[in-house]
């Protein structure tokens, strides 16, 4: 089972985030290469979680922006 990942940690440049590890930077423990992977906090910002990446619309709009268009199938 794989740890639960945290949203923003107290210091991500002490650990390395590219495994289920959590390996200190400076004693990577997985091969993940030379250079430690950076938390997302790190590269996006402490509102990383609020870019909308996989932003599902609600099942209404997507009803109404397919309708009219035939499925695979039909017509």
């Amino acid at each position: 089972m794989s740890k639960k990942f945290p949203i923003v940690p107290a210091h991500p440049e002490r650990v390395c985030w590219g495994c289920d590890l959590y390996c200190p930077a400076d004693s990577m423990r997985c091969g993940n290469g030379s250079e430690r992977t950076q938390h997302p906090c790190e590269l996006f910002g402490p509102d990383w979680q609020q870019w909308g990446g996989d932003v599902v619309p609600p099942a209404a709009e997507l009803e109404a922006a397919t309708a009219g268009t035939p499925r695979p199938g039909q017509g």
